[in-house]
């Protein structure tokens, strides 16, 4: 098994290598080429080293054409799947807060999680619901506070 291969089983972020950047970036503005084109996904094929070729499926093709975009940008990616259960280290970082803050909402039930022995264990699938729900949360409250401003008057610039 390649190192590269290793690190995705074991679900480490991965960037794309300094010197592949403009590889990727082409690669991934074709791929998005591809995805606005008129014609149907169905046609994409890959290409294996002998010349053997295998139909692209649509959800393949999605998921493709997004890690391009964001190894395009410089960023690192991860292939999780969302049935799996992580740490709650795993967990905190996916949700971009820190551990102890994500020990808090489990030990409050706002996000459900396994033990393990003395280790908790959270579904994948169960921090993304919670991102989600926390992330419209926001949304909602960040758009009574625009609109609290505008009736009070703030905002000039958009009278």
């Amino acid at each position: 098994m390649l190192a590269t291969e290793r690190l995705i089983r074991r679900m480490t972020p991965l960037a794309a290598p300094p010197e592949q950047k403009e590889a990727v970036q082409a690669f991934a503005k074709a791929l998005e080429a591809i995805s606005h084109a008129k014609t149907t996904r169905r046609a994409c094929e890959l290409v294996g080293p002998k010349g053997e070729r295998m139909a692209i499926p649509e959800s393949v093709f999605h998921v493709l054409v997004r890690v391009a975009e964001v190894l395009a940008r410089g960023d690192a990616v991860t292939v999780v799947p969302t049935e799996k259960a992580v740490t709650t280290q795993q967990g905190a970082d996916l949700l971009n807060v820190s551990r102890q803050y994500l020990v808090r909402l489990l030990d409050e039930g706002r996000i459900p999680f396994s033990k393990t022995g003395k280790h908790r264990r959270v579904r994948v699938d169960d921090l993304l619901r919670f991102k989600a729900k926390r992330d419209e949360e926001r949304k909602k409250t960040l758009d009574e506070l625009s609109a609290l401003s505008e009736d009070y008057g703030g905002y000039d610039e958009l009278k």
